[in-house]
């Protein structure tokens, strides 16, 4: 009778450690899948913060680019007609003089 149930006892201790070591492996596993899961993730921000860093230098230098342009086509302007851009700025200056002493 003994041996009866130890028999059982003994099946569940030993079903238990394997229980107990399949959930071990399993905890690895998943652990394995989160670090690269979290791999993975990290390396994609920091694909997307290289493509925005990329589209944000090549879009300041087509700001600067067409800054540059704007500034050479107002300097052609004023080569052209001198007397037009001297009546254009005195007129910019006593708005901006009348703005102002309306303020004071």
């Amino acid at each position: 009778m003994t041996n009866k149930a130890d028999d059982p006892a003994s099946d569940i201790s030993a079903d238990l450690t394997k229980l107990r070591a399949d959930i071990a492996r399993l905890s690895e596993t998943i652990a394995g899948l989160v670090r690269l899961q979290a791999d993975s993730a990290g390396a994609a921000v920091k694909g997307a913060v290289g493509d925005a860093r990329e589209q944000l230098s090549q879009a300041a230098t087509q700001a600067q680019d067409r800054a540059l342009g704007a500034a050479a086509d107002l300097e052609r302007r004023i080569e052209r007609s001198p007397l037009t851009a001297v009546l254009i700025a005195a007129g910019v200056g006593m708005a901006l003089g009348m703005l102002s002493k309306s303020r004071g």
